[in-house]
């Protein structure tokens, strides 16, 4: 199973031309529209035809709590949608390489594991597709399932699935206001079965340029995992550029607000539509 999981970012890259070429005959492209970055899901959906590659090339993010400390570092986080209907797309998630260190605070032992994560499948349908022209309203329903392909330690070790209701107000030309609120039968930690999450994140998007949007958040979840019920708040702020219509580079920070939620998390990654 992993060495077909590995070969599917290039088979989907080398037919990406010819996916192109179809879209094209169907007329111009949508504007891009990244999930990537942010705490929030975009309500829309990719081009009839085409296929967006979503790609965290290094992510850091530090969990400092009373009796541990955890440091992971994720490289290729790969997210691949492609549109199959006006208003619906098709997408595929993997890690391609995580490593994760803990450190225990009482006696200095130190754990690793490292390999690849788990694979997520989902369909992002629009129920209101954005307009043109602002102000509009997008809502979507982006349900998914993630199967334990990953590595032991990096991994779930158990398949889980949630739910993301992305909505998302376009003021005008400057201003955007994005909420996604999900529900999650989450793994456990011991991966013997799965318990409920949910919570929300809210932000504000602004087009600092034409080019170059900012973008803040929040978010809060709870995870009732019967080992750990925890509550977890956090803010972000996100920064993206395109320097191409269908290219966006993008840089991320996140740090918790509460004791339950890791310390800081960096990343930056890539966005290209084909």
């Amino acid at each position: 199973m992993k060495p077909i999981l590995a070969v599917l970012p290039l088979l989907a890259l080398t037919a990406a031309p010819a996916i192109a070429q179809e879209a094209a005959q169907e007329g111009a492209p949508r504007d891009l529209c990244s999930d990537r970055p942010g705490l929030n899901t975009s309500a829309c959906t990719v081009d009839p035809g085409r296929l967006q590659a979503e790609i965290g090339l290094a992510g850091w993010t530090l969990d400092r709590q009373p009796d541990e400390r955890s440091d992971e570092i994720d490289a290729g986080e790969i997210l691949l949608r492609y549109g199959i209907g006006a208003t619906t797309e098709l997408r595929l998630g993997w890690t391609a390489f995580g490593h994760i260190r803990t450190r225990d605070r009482a006696t200095g032992a130190i754990d690793r594991a490292s390999g690849t994560g788990d694979v997520t499948i989902g369909l992002k349908q629009n129920l209101r597709h954005p307009a043109e022209s602002a102000p509009e309203l997008a809502v979507a329903l982006l349900p998914s399932v993630t199967l334990p392909t990953g590595s032991n330690g990096v991994g779930a070790g158990a398949w889980s699935a949630g739910l993301i209701v992305p909505a998302s107000y376009t003021l005008n030309d400057t201003l955007s206001f994005e909420l996604s609120p999900e529900i999650d039968a989450a793994a456990d930690q011991d991966g013997s079965g799965r318990h409920l999450a949910y919570g929300t994140a809210v932000g504000v998007s602004v087009n600092l340029t034409d080019t170059v949007t900012m973008t803040p958040e929040f978010q809060i979840l709870a995870d009732r995992d019967p080992a750990d019920p925890v509550t977890m708040a956090s803010a972000a702020l996100s920064i993206a550029v395109q320097p191409a219509e269908m290219t966006q580079i993008d840089v991320q920070a996140v740090a918790g607000i509460d004791h339950d939620a890791p310390d800081i998390a960096l990343s930056f990654g890539l966005t290209r539509k084909f």
